[in-house]
């Protein structure tokens, strides 16, 4: 029986080999030879390229060279009509012993402090809130994000009129208290507090919802722990939440601070016909209001493009200052 077997196979036919696929051992059709060819070479490595292309033509149009241009600007004497004039530094050092820029640079940074404290510190507490089953909740999640959907010039334009000097309801209330009217508008820090707390109005409940979607990433037996170990909701909050969130937190630090570096509209309506000088006294004008009064009042195009830069340096530190700390965080969860 063996060799019967052994007999059947020898005379069995050779086994047929599958067809050819025509995509080829990869699936992928094989293309004719010559133009063909390549056109089909050119079409798999190019158009990738090609269709990411409009990214880096409208970056390259409307972002890279207007800041190598400005960047050029900086190092001459650019007046409005007339042709540039090389100056090198000069402008940078023309910069660094005007008393305008210094008093604009230190009213960036007051008017950055006191309108972003108040407003982070006051959005981890919406968020908190938030954060528990409450009956509303939808509407109080859009209630608290239509600030934000407001206008800066509308906004701007009411808060004016409360912290008016004359017949603002913000002095009528001080004045239901024995409060002496404030002058919000001609004194230094009036003015910057009320600026501060038309942006703090206005960017409380955007970030207090970014909080509240980290505070809802946060898994819930930490919770559940704490609350076996005897913890209360502070300490909840204060061990579990904030070390859970942290670098969402630090998310928003940067972002407010880079939106103080750049704050413009809500002073400059604020100040009324006097705004571009940031008051009577320039006692709340940004660095923004410098650039521009700079630019398009006086006309010095040159300083007004070294003040830019300056700015976007803040900005370049501050986004150090950022990657030097989420790497010390992710170090210490690594070890």
């Amino acid at each position: 029986m063996a060799t019967s077997v052994r007999a059947k196979r020898a005379g069995s036919p050779p086994p047929v080999a599958p067809p050819s696929s025509p995509d080829g051992p990869r699936g992928r059709r094989a293309a004719p030879g010559g133009w063909r060819s390549a056109l089909y070479r050119w079409d798999i490595k190019a158009i990738p390229y090609v269709f990411i292309a409009p990214f880096f033509l409208t970056f390259a149009a409307f972002g890279l060279f207007p800041l190598l241009y400005t960047g050029w600007l900086s190092l001459n004497r650019v007046e409005l009509g007339g042709d540039p004039t090389w100056k090198g530094l000069e402008n940078y050092t023309d910069l660094a012993t005007s008393e305008f820029f210094w008093n604009a640079l230190l009213n960036t940074f007051t008017i950055g402090v006191i309108s972003t404290v108040p407003q982070l510190l006051m959005a981890l507490g919406l968020a908190h809130l938030l954060n528990y089953r409450l009956r509303g909740r939808g509407f109080f999640r859009v209630a608290i994000l239509a600030p934000y959907a407001t206008s800066i010039a509308a906004a701007t334009l009411v808060f004016a009129q409360l912290f008016n000097t004359d017949y603002g309801m913000i002095n009528g209330l001080l004045g239901w208290i024995g409060v002496d009217p404030v002058d919000w508008e001609s004194s230094k820090w009036p003015a910057q507090i009320a600026i501060s707390v038309i942006v703090t109005w206005r960017w409380t409940g955007y970030n207090a919802l970014i909080y509240l979607a980290a505070m809802q990433a946060v898994p819930q037996d930490l919770y559940e722990a704490a609350s076996l170990d005897g913890a209360s909701r502070w300490r909840q909050f204060t061990s579990v939440t904030i070390p859970s969130i942290r670098p969402t937190i630090l998310f928003t630090i940067i972002v407010s601070t880079i939106g103080a570096t750049q704050l413009f509209g809500e002073p400059m309506l604020f100040g009324g016909s006097v705004g571009i000088s940031g008051g009577s006294g320039n006692q709340f004008q940004t660095l923004s209001l410098l650039m521009y009064e700079k630019g398009w009042v006086t006309g010095a195009l040159g300083q007004a493009s070294a003040i830019a830069w300056v700015m976007l340096l803040l900005l370049l530190l501050i986004g150090g200052v950022q990657a030097l700390v989420s790497r010390r965080d992710r170090t210490k969860l690594g070890g």
